[in-house]
């Protein structure tokens, strides 16, 4: 993947905690274009209004829908079901990444996380989506 490549990957952030939004922005910006959704029905309105992210990023517990709820809605849609979704969560319970890896997440993060370790899952899951 060239830089040229890279820069024009596009990231969907769903993220309700302003803060965590800003730091995930702030660090991903220099790589990747950013957009970020407050909830997750921002970002469905965001993915039906024919925006397509390479990749999703979603905090779990999210206001009006989980991050769940939303990995079973776009892997339900054919349109959507190919984009990779990254899970993040302060949870850091077996069962929630299990369920979440089974429902169809690619990763899964625990918060607090090293922003370099998330870039670097970034790359890992793009490019395992990109064969």
């Amino acid at each position: 993947m060239s830089f040229s490549t890279i820069t024009q990957t596009k990231i969907l952030i769903i993220e309700d905690d302003a803060y965590m939004q800003l730091i995930l922005s702030e660090f991903l910006n220099e790589t990747y274009k950013i957009e970020t959704c407050d909830t997750v029905l921002d970002a469905l309105t965001y993915l039906q209004n024919g925006n397509m992210p390479d990749l999703i990023i979603s905090d779990l517990n999210t206001p009006q829908i989980s991050g769940l709820e939303l990995i079973d809605q776009l892997k339900a849609s054919d349109f959507f079901k190919s984009i990779p979704i990254i899970m993040i969560s302060g949870d850091d319970s077996s069962d929630k990444r299990i369920k979440c890896l089974n429902s169809g997440a690619d990763d899964y993060i625990v918060k607090p996380f090293n922003p370099a370790e998330l870039e670097a899952r970034i790359r890992v899951v793009l490019k395992r989506n990109s064969k």
